[in-house]
């Protein structure tokens, strides 16, 4: 009896260190593919990686300054910045990190070549420096409202939290759908940016979306980007409208984007490294 306590104990060490070390080879080879996508994204220097969290940021900037320059109102609350920044942050969330996405086994399909280096390390790799980006650009923006004095604390922060989070779990989902049928047909990654101007223009991020008619919101409502912004203003602003808001619809578009991508790049794996 001993002796067979001692074998399943070592039997069971042994598997302990087997995982172990798969988790930090898996690991070490995400790190490679981070620090390689890092210097390669821009200016082939490590420091062009600070572009990635700038170009939220100027685009939320510009926007911002459009409308302070049109002298428009805000539809809720007293301060226009804050009320559309509640609304570009989470739709650009989605978008940036889906976008960026796209093209991350193309533009690292070299390494593929390398046999520990698999096809769902490049994608999960690009999508953990995706959301390093744009949490950085949140911070920033955070520090560019409170330099304005506008204070960007929600009356509900459990609420906002929820509505950033799913909108970058909607964005690595859909961008590893993206990123799979791309390495496979590069031109589809030129089609899925097109279509981004949809899924940004009915998020209601840029557009206040309830002074159309209710048919526009309807249509609108089937964009799950959509019903991020509006949970997120909802945590903002009271008495917001939130008969269009379905948080179990963000909720299954957000986990099943992430878990067809994952059907997808197992499905297609063969396809894309014979590709």
């Amino acid at each position: 009896m001993p002796r067979e306590l001692a074998e399943t104990e070592v039997r069971s060490t042994t598997a302990h260190v087997s995982v172990v070390t798969a988790m930090q080879r898996k690991l070490n080879v995400m790190h490679a593919v981070i620090l390689r996508d890092i210097r390669s994204r821009y200016f082939n220097h490590g420091l062009g990686f600070l572009f990635v969290p700038l170009l939220p940021v100027a685009h939320v900037t510009m926007l911002l300054t459009i409308y302070k320059f049109m002298n428009r109102d805000a539809a809720f609350g007293d301060d226009l910045v804050l009320f559309f920044a509640t609304g570009l942050i989470p739709a650009l969330t989605t978008i940036y990190v889906s976008r960026y996405m796209s093209v991350s086994v193309l533009a690292n399909k070299n390494m593929l070549a390398f046999p520990a280096v698999h096809l769902l390390d490049i994608i999960l790799a690009r999508s953990l420096l995706e959301i390093a980006g744009i949490i950085i650009s949140i911070f920033m923006l955070i520090t560019l409202l409170l330099s304005l004095g506008v204070d960007p604390v929600p009356r509900r922060m459990d609420d906002a939290l929820w509505a950033l989070v799913l909108a970058a779990i909607l964005g690595v989902g859909v961008g590893i759908i993206v990123s799979v049928i791309t390495s496979i047909f590069p031109f589809f990654a030129l089609l899925y940016g097109l279509f981004t101007a949809v899924i940004y223009l009915s998020s209601s991020g840029p557009i206040y979306l309830h002074t159309f008619p209710p048919q526009v919101v309807d249509v609108a409502s089937y964009n799950p980007v959509f019903h991020a912004v509006e949970w997120m203003r909802s945590a903002y602003y009271t008495g917001y409208p939130t008969q269009n808001l379905d948080k179990r619809y963000l909720v299954v578009w957000a986990f099943g984007s992430v878990a067809v991508g994952l059907v997808l790049e197992r499905l297609l794996k063969r396809n894309v490294l014979n590709g």
